[in-house]
């Protein structure tokens, strides 16, 4: 088998069975990380001596390089191949998890954190790739389902992994654990997946424009969470007037390439324009709080690293079972009720988590019913805002439309990290104070219920209503990935373009 041509293969056969369960364990551990690492940051910050910003880079590094990459990774897989770029990102993912769980201090796991980020943005789309180019025509849309669902399982996983590996072995062993997995998903790949490519692709990378991006990401997000230390002026101003000129260069860069790593074409449309100011505000609301909400219980409400990361599992239960219902219905009525009224429902559950604090020693009474209330609002949020980014460009754009939604909400997750404890005056050693932490986390859930219904008032002014159409101007473009562990980011959809191609 020439890797230039590649046979359908069966979901259902053995052959089939070994690629799914191969890609899903790779996207897997992506997933398990984006839940399973907030989980450990008190105990991190106690064993190393961290202080907040430290803890903030422990989640930023690796936000900073995945969300600066990831619209490379499956660019890389096409033209040298996926299962090539695919293996190499599981390998470098694992090498870096070895760096993290043996990190003596900060600056080694801010380090390796940002190299684990560069294997999950090779592995994820290099993952869905796979699914993609491998199944044949007729099972490919079941096949993108069932990693998609299978994935969010992984991602529902990493709270609970996430506490008992903390308070049993050690918080180290979250990432040691991807060790094992990364074995087995290498042997099963080398031996049962076939490798693909994509013969027309043609040009040179955009590597200038990934690195302007990061390079704008990073100087920002340093000036931010710098400025919540009380430093000097220079050491704020000069690194964020560094990132604001990175990123003009970075468009650009992208406005004069024949290959740009983001294509500004797709901003013409005023629907994807909008929807992504949308996912921007929606996921730095959620970004900030699963950054501070394992903060507020583990150090403000007592309880065991175990303990807050089953406190946050009803989210991740109601995405699973209720995204693809909210996604039909969304077809069915048009998206623009469901992200007005989604986001609502979000505010109202991060407000009632202010209930949460010292002395509240009840989960049913002060934890559940606000994580229950958020979890139905993110419902009606995650798949209807999938299938809107589809629906407003193109076919042939719909692979870059979703990387490009995925990538923001990733970014929204970064500068909301970085923000949000220098606007509500948490820094240093004050998340060690059980009352700082309480005091911070009721502003912070404030801010983020703000932004949730500024993106409920966005989506109602410029969401038109009704179904989209293709005579709206619009692909109507169906969802492949209907259930989904939706809070690290939308889920990736399949493009139809490249991808697709055996």
């Amino acid at each position: 088998m020439t890797p230039e041509r590649v046979p359908g293969v069966p979901l259902a056969s053995a052959a089939g069975r070994w690629v799914l369960a191969c890609t899903v364990l790779g996207s897997g551990m992506a997933l398990l990380d984006g839940t399973i690492v907030n989980i450990a940051l008190p105990r991190i910050g106690e064993d190393l001596g961290a202080t907040l910003a430290d803890l903030q880079w422990t989640v930023n590094g690796y936000l900073l390089t995945l969300a600066g990459l990831i619209l490379l990774g499956g660019g890389l897989g096409d033209r040298y191949g996926r299962r090539k770029v695919f293996v190499i990102g599981v390998v470098w993912f694992a090498l870096a998890s070895a760096a993290c769980g043996a990190a003596p201090g900060t600056g080694v796991l801010i380090a390796a954190r940002a190299l684990q980020g560069v294997g999950g943005a090779l592995l994820t789309p290099g993952s869905l790739a796979l699914v993609q180019s491998t199944y044949r025509p007729e099972d490919r849309a079941k096949a993108v389902g069932a990693w998609s669902g299978l994935g969010g399982v992984a991602g529902a996983v990493g709270p609970f992994l996430g506490g008992f590996l903390v308070d049993g072995p050690g918080w180290r062993w979250i990432f040691l654990v991807n060790l094992p997995i990364a074995a087995v998903v290498v042997a099963i790949a080398v031996r049962h997946v076939p490798e693909s490519r994509d013969r027309t692709a043609s040009g040179s990378f955009d590597i200038r424009g990934a690195a302007l991006a990061a390079l704008c990401l990073a100087g920002i997000t340093y000036a931010l969470i710098t400025a919540s230390g009380h430093p000097s002026w220079t050491s704020v101003v000069l690194p964020a007037a560094a990132g604001l000129a990175c990123g003009v260069a970075f468009v650009r860069t992208e406005r004069a390439s024949e290959h740009p790593m983001l294509p500004l074409s797709v901003f013409s449309s005023r629907l994807f324009t909008s929807v992504n100011a949308v996912t921007l505000c929606l996921y730095a609301a959620i970004g900030g709080v699963f950054f501070l909400l394992p903060v507020e219980l583990q150090i403000a409400a007592g309880y065991s690293a175990l303990r807050a990361g089953l406190a946050t599992l009803p989210v991740t239960v109601l995405l699973l079972l209720l995204s693809a219902p909210a996604g039909a219905l969304a077809q069915r009525i048009g998206a623009r009720l469901p992200l007005t009224v989604g986001p609502l429902v979000t505010a109202a559950g991060l407000l009632l988590l202010i209930r949460i604090g010292p002395g509240s020693a009840s989960y049913w009474l002060d934890v559940l019913p606000a994580v229950v209330v958020q979890g139905l609002g993110m419902c009606l949020v995650v798949a209807p805002l999938t299938a809107t980014v589809l629906a407003s460009v193109d076919v042939d754009h719909a692979g870059v439309a979703s990387g490009v939604n995925n990538a923001a909400a990733r970014v929204a997750q970064l500068l909301i990290v970085a923000a949000l404890p220098l606007v509500v005056g948490l820094s240093d050693q004050a998340y060690r104070s059980p009352h700082r932490v309480d005091a911070a986390f009721g502003s912070s859930m404030m801010i983020c219920a703000a932004l949730c219904a500024l993106g409920a008032v966005l989506a109602f002014t410029l969401v038109p209503s009704g179904p989209l159409h293709e005579d709206d101007g619009t692909a109507a473009v169906q969802p492949q990935c209907r259930a989904h562990c939706g809070f690290p980011a939308p889920p990736l959809e399949p493009g139809t373009g490249h991808a697709s191609r055996p």
